[in-house]
């Protein structure tokens, strides 16, 4: 493979989804899928094996999800280049992934030349961000206008997410490596901070924050 191609790994809980972006990709005469994953699990497991220089990774996944993958991927390998192309069409979600580590935020709604586009900035080591979610930054840093949402911290947002999809308490121990009294700890704090006193309550502050797949 010549050395001007970038090698790009894809993580998406769809294999549809997979495909077409691979399309797209490889579309362009620099640009080669290298690997595959359908889950932050396995993107962590095998991202090592093959050295993408750049990630490109859903966030909405089943299991670990992306934003606890993005935090597991560069505590191994922390130069890792990730593009995050998700569904969710929010600031929230691109101000996290960001302060996660990834380098990149795009949304799939997304011509095919723009994803494109994003990659090499990416694996230039420059930031790239939708030029909406973009503006939508800016006008934030200037109004200080923010969401509650935006008071949590980074695991406690990672739960509230979890919580408001409808997973159990265990489940959420299990899946993050934590025990089922930290999560509970987190929960008690994350009702504090969003005024909530049940999941239900959660899961609606998510959808009206467009945090939530509906």
């Amino acid at each position: 493979m010549a050395n001007n191609v970038i090698r790009v790994m894809l993580v998406d809980d769809h294999a549809v989804v997979r495909m077409g972006f691979k399309l797209l990709l490889e579309g362009a005469h620099d640009l080669s899928v290298v690997a595959e994953a359908d889950s932050g699990e396995e993107a962590v497991r095998t991202f090592q094996i093959h050295k993408p220089d750049v990630l490109v990774m859903d966030i909405s996944m089943p299991g670990i999800g992306g934003l606890e993958a993005i935090d597991r991927v560069l505590a191994k390998e922390s130069h890792q280049k990730i593009l995050v192309l998700s569904g969710h069409e929010d600031v929230m979600h691109a101000r996290r992934v960001l302060k996660a580590g990834a380098i990149g935020y795009l949304t799939k709604r997304s011509a095919a030349d723009v994803l494109i586009d994003a990659v090499k900035t990416v694996f230039r080591g420059k930031t790239y961000l939708e030029p909406q979610i973009a503006q939508e930054l800016a006008v934030e840093q200037v109004t200080g206008n923010k969401d509650p949402v935006d008071s949590l911290s980074e695991k406690e947002f990672k739960v509230f997410i979890a919580l408001a999809a409808g997973q159990s308490v265990q489940d959420i121990a299990e899946i993050m490596s934590l025990s089922p009294r930290t999560v509970g700890t987190h929960l008690y704090n994350i009702k504090q901070k969003l005024s909530a006193s049940n999941s239900a309550e959660l899961a609606i502050i998510a959808m009206k924050s467009g945090l939530l797949d509906l």
